[in-house]
C-alpha cells in the first residue's frame, strides 16, 4: 500500500451512489443513474445531471440504472458511472489510483462479486475490496461487530433489503430480499392507478411515500395533492391522498420485508437470538426512513427495532471506517483480484 494512494468507499446502492473520503466524509450522493444517447451509445451525463433527464428524454437519449436489485445489470454503464464517480471525488488533478471499498448485497454470487470488482479496477482503482452490505451497516451505526455477541441490522435501500445477524466480524445468518423502496414506489404507483385511473409517474410515487407514507395506520392521518395523467381522458388531473391508503398500497410489500426479518430470527443460533431481543434490531438504508417502520417490525416480530443515527448513509460511513483499519476488518473483506 503506498503512502500516497488516496481512499475511496463507494455505497453502490440501486438508486444512488455515496461516495466517502476518509477525512472529508460523504463528498458524494448521487442517483446511480446513467443517460445514453441511443444513436451512438455514447454515455452523455452521470448522477444528477442524468436524473433530471428520466421520464423527460427524447427517444434518442435513453437515462437508465445500471445496476438492479444491488447487482450490476449493465457492465459497461456500471464501469463508466463508477470511472465518473471515483474521478469526481478524487478531483482532476488526482495522479494516484485509489483504494477502492464497494459495497455488494448480502446474497452476492461470485461472479457478481468479481463482476464489481472487476469494473471497480477499470474504472480506475489500484486495489478494490468488496464489503457485504449488512457488515458495513453494521460498523457505521456504530455497532461493535467484533465482539461475541449478536446483533441484528437490516439495511433497506433502493432495490434490495439486507437483513444479517453479525457477530464476532462475520455474517451468522442472512438473508437479502429484492423488495425495498423502489419496490414501495411502484406499488404505490399501481395502487393509485387502479384506484383512481390516475397514472403518475416514479417520481411522484417516491414524493409520496417520502410525504406522506406510513407502514402503520394512523389515526390523524396526513394528505397530499397527487398530479398525473387521467387513464381514462388523457388528460392531466389531481386528486387528494391520505396517508391510510398508502399503507393499504405498501402493505404486502412491507409483508416481504418483515418476512425477510422472521427468517432470518429464525435461523439464528439461541444464544445469539437472546442477544437481538437485548438490543433490539438496527435499522440503515434510506427506506428504512419510512414512518412507523420500526414499530411494525415490532408489531410483527416481539422484538424493538430503532433507527441508526444518519441512517442512509450508514453503509457509505462503514467503508471508511473499514479504510481506516483494513487490517482488523480482514475477515469480512473479500479482496482484490
Amino acid at each position: 500500500m503506498s503512502f500516497f494512494s488516496p481512499k475511496l468507499g463507494i455505497d453502490l446502492g440501486t438508486t444512488t451512489v455515496l461516495v466517502f473520503v476518509p477525512r472529508r466524509g460523504v463528498v458524494l450522493n448521487e442517483p446511480s443513474v446513467v443517460a445514453v444517447s441511443a444513436e451512438e451509445n455514447r454515455i452523455l451525463a452521470v448522477g444528477n445531471e442524468a436524473k433530471q433527464m428520466i421520464g423527460r428524454t427524447p427517444e434518442s437519449i435513453v437515462a437508465y440504472r445500471p445496476m438492479k436489485d444491488g447487482v450490476i445489470a449493465d457492465y459497461r454503464v456500471t464501469e463508466a458511472m463508477l470511472r465518473y464517480f471515483i474521478r469526481k471525488a478524487l478531483g482532476r488533478f488526482n495522479i494516484f489510483r485509489p483504494e477502492v471499498m464497494v459495497s455488494v448485497p448480502a446474497g452476492v454470487t461470485s461472479t457478481e462479486r468479481r463482476a464489481v470488482v472487476e469494473a471497480a479496477t477499470k474504472a480506475g482503482a489500484r486495489q478494490a475490496y468488496v464489503v457485504k452490505e449488512p457488515i458495513l451497516a453494521a460498523i457505521g451505526a456504530g455497532i461493535p461487530i467484533q465482539e461475541a455477541r449478536g446483533h441484528m441490522i437490516v439495511d433497506i435501500g433502493g432495490g434490495t433489503t439486507d437483513v444479517a445477524v453479525i457477530s464476532l466480524g462475520g455474517i451468522v445468518a442472512s438473508t437479502s430480499v429484492k423488495c425495498a423502496g423502489n419496490t414501495l414506489d411502484r406499488a404505490i404507483a399501481d395502487y393509485i392507478k387502479k384506484t383512481f385511473n390516475l397514472s403518475v409517474g416514479d417520481k411522484m410515487a417516491e414524493e409520496i411515500k417520502i410525504r406522506i407514507g406510513s407502514a402503520v395506520p394512523l389515526e390523524e392521518e396526513l394528505t397530499m395533492t397527487v398530479k398525473g395523467r387521467d387513464h381514462l381522458t388523457g388528460l392531466p388531473r389531481s386528486i387528494e391522498l391520505g396517508t391510510n391508503e398508502v399503507v393499504r398500497a405498501i402493505s404486502k410489500e412491507l409483508r416481504t420485508m418483515v418476512g425477510a426479518i422472521k427468517d432470518v430470527l429464525q435461523d439464528t443460533p439461541p444464544e445469539l437470538a437472546a442477544d437481538i431481543i437485548d438490543n433490539g434490531i438496527i435499522m440503515t438504508g434510506g427506506s428504512s426512513q419510512l414512518r412507523n417502520l420500526p414499530e411494525l417490525i415490532f408489531r410483527r416480530t416481539g422484538v424493538k427495532a430503532r433507527l441508526a443515527k444518519d441512517a442512509p448513509y450508514c453503509v457509505a460511513l462503514g467503508t471508511g471506517e473499514a479504510l481506516k483499519h483494513l487490517d482488523a476488518y480482514k475477515k469480512a473483506i473479500t479482496s482484490k483480484r
